[in-house]
């Protein structure tokens, strides 16, 4: 018999090698490989991608799985080098389901036709737009809102616009900015800032006005240091601003003793929904569904917010989250954000700030 599970295990080594920029994300380490094993039948072990693995995610979800008899082994990676990932193994899946990654992934990963279409069994318990209401291809678990936060114990002159915090030079050096673009909260800002400077004639659909604000977004920040938590840098005065996912806002003021603050501009803030899909074509189809159903019931899904402070998208789920969180979510307005467009031009968009900006 064909040792399945070890010629599957040895791809990794192979598409790897093909994958772009396989990066780490500060958000989302890169876990190792699955091992090979002398079990000589069928593959068991379900092969999770996702770039939402860090602070215990990932060992909770393994181990609340196994309880469930779902054997699974995660593979972390930062949401852009994931779907460059994703798509570079499309014609010999290694992964058998993803998660974790925002709209303007997934909708890359659809039109790649690299994930396929599967109904939930909870699909009734999430709004029909949060995912894909087209063709339901991906399907939401997590909403967050990526936000500009300070400490309101220390910060004072506290920018009016982000706009300010970028030009202004009374802020320059005062703010955070990560330039790793492989990953996905750094895409999503930048999409964030162009998405208000859209102009049919200008480069790459983009305002001039739009370009040098970004230009200033990136000149007079101060790069993320890698391994260094962002309220380490507020309480050590290295900064004063920065941006994360709500969801770490209420462990972060508990373990610095911060008072959290955020810049809200009068476009809302960007939202992302982390989805999940089967892989195409993996050969694991029945265990994927089983864990999609699994992991997106509102059991599981309240019991995940009540653990990481998360914001489930599963009404059924939302009762047994943090009610700071609840309250948080519902007070902050949604900037309006094209996502099929994003997803269409975030390439060159990322490409030419690379160049021209960043170096």
């Amino acid at each position: 018999m064909v040792d399945l599970r070890k010629k599957r295990w040895s791809l990794i080594g192979i598409t790897a090698a093909t994958a772009i920029a396989l990066t780490g994300c500060a958000a989302a380490a890169e876990s190792p490989g699955p091992e090979e094993t002398q079990d000589d039948g069928p593959a068991e072990t379900l092969i999770v991608y996702t770039n939402s693995n860090s602070d215990g995610r990932g060992e909770w979800i393994t181990e609340k799985a196994a309880e469930a008899g779902i054997e699974i082994e995660i593979v972390g990676l930062g949401g852009a080098d994931l779907t460059n990932r994703i798509i570079a193994e499309k014609n010999n899946p290694v992964g058998d389901v993803v998660f974790g990654l925002n709209n303007m992934f997934f909708e890359q990963l659809k039109s790649e036709e690299a994930i396929t279409a599967y109904e939930p069994s909870w699909s009734g318990e999430v709004p029909a737009d949060a995912g894909d209401p087209a063709d339901g291809v991906f399907w939401p678990l997590v909403e967050q809102a990526i936000v500009t936060v300070y400490d309101e114990n220390t910060t004072d002159n506290v920018p009016k616009s982000l706009e300010d915090l970028y030009t202004d030079a009374a802020y320059a050096g005062r703010y955070e900015v990560n330039p790793a673009l492989g990953q996905a909260t750094p895409q999503l800002v930048l999409a964030s800032i162009l998405s208000e400077n859209l102009e049919k004639s200008g480069d790459l659909g983009v305002s001039d006005d739009g370009w040098s604000l970004v230009e200033s977004y990136y000149a007079n920040g101060s790069p993320a240091v890698e391994g260094t938590d962002l309220y380490a840098r507020i309480t050590r005065d290295e900064v004063d601003y920065g941006v994360l996912p709500s969801s770490g806002i209420a462990a972060r003021d508990e373990e610095y003793g911060t008072k959290t603050g955020i810049i809200v501009p009068k476009e809302g803030v960007p939202y992302v929904t982390e989805q999940i899909a089967p892989i195409n074509g993996s050969g694991n189809e029945e265990q994927a569904q089983k864990f999609i159903d699994w992991f997106g019931s509102a059991e599981v899904q309240g019991e995940f917010a009540a653990e990481f402070n998360s914001m489930p998208v599963n009404e059924k789920a939302v009762a047994d989250a943090n009610p700071e969180v609840v309250e948080l979510m519902e007070t902050l307005p949604r900037q309006e954000l094209d996502f099929g467009f994003v997803s269409e031009n975030l390439g060159d968009w990322v490409e030419k700030v690379t160049l021209e900006y960043i170096g």
